[in-house]
């Protein structure tokens, strides 16, 4: 497959994560967010081109990595090579997803899936399913958009059904039987951002320039974040123990 052919298949998509990579500090500080609460084994739900497996890649840890499409499945192998345990094609939401992956149920100590689940219409399924990847005692750590008053071009041209609040998102693990461990919002002033780009100017996906300059700002941004107590943010997380 063409690099042209590639990106032909989820242009926006690409697009966003083809931006997202040039941000490395705004990489490493979603990493670095996630990172306490990925101990042993790790899986990652929708890893795309991989721009936070590369995080794992580099502090010398080694995950299991999967997304839903087939190009992506293959940028990841080529990508990434032996450097990941395996690439897996996997939807989470997949009427046969006890069947095809029989072989993962209950072997990771922790799995992850960021800017996934607003993918899915039916995302209690999503949470269910993640849940049956983790050993007893596992993490499973879900970002996701936040503020159904954001919703805006952006993530109509993403294909998201919907945004959340850290009371939606928990009310999800709490349904599944997943015990909260931990929960907060993340990337306050990218609310500014994303209102402006999607909202005003009907930006269809984010705008590379506007990344970059978000991405030397983001040491700011992180004081930012540690001022408001993460109250707020751009994106909402919660962790939960099998």
């Amino acid at each position: 497959m063409s690099e042209f052919e590639f990106k032909a298949i989820d242009k926006e998509g690409m697009e966003t994560l083809e931006a997202i990579s040039q941000a490395k500090r705004f990489n490493r500080w979603m990493y670095e967010t996630i990172k306490p609460f990925c101990q042993g084994r790790v899986f990652e739900i929708g890893s795309g081109i991989g721009n936070i497996s590369q995080q794992f890649i580099d502090d010398g840890r080694k995950i299991t990595v999967s997304d839903i499409r087939d190009n992506y499945c293959d940028y990841l192998t080529n990508h990434f090579g032996d450097k990941v345990e395996d690439v897996i094609n996997m939807d989470i939401t997949d009427p046969d997803f006890d069947t095809k992956h029989k072989d993962l149920m209950g072997t990771f100590d922790s799995v992850f899936a960021l800017n996934i689940v607003e993918h899915v219409k039916d995302d209690k399924l999503a949470i269910a399913n993640a849940k049956k990847l983790l050993k007893t005692g596992g993490n499973l750590i879900i970002l996701v958009p936040a503020y159904q008053w954001l919703y805006n071009r952006f993530d109509k041209e993403l294909e998201h059904y919907r945004r959340y609040t850290i009371d939606s998102l928990s009310e999800l693990f709490t349904v599944n039987g997943l015990k909260i461990t931990h929960k907060q919002y993340f990337n306050f002033f990218a609310i500014f951002g994303w209102w402006f780009s999607g909202s005003v100017l009907k930006k269809k996906t984010i705008p590379e320039g506007q990344m970059k300059l978000y991405d030397s700002l983001v040491p700011v941004f992180k004081l930012i974040d540690k001022i408001v107590l993460n109250k707020m943010g751009i994106s909402a997380i919660v962790v939960g123990e099998k």
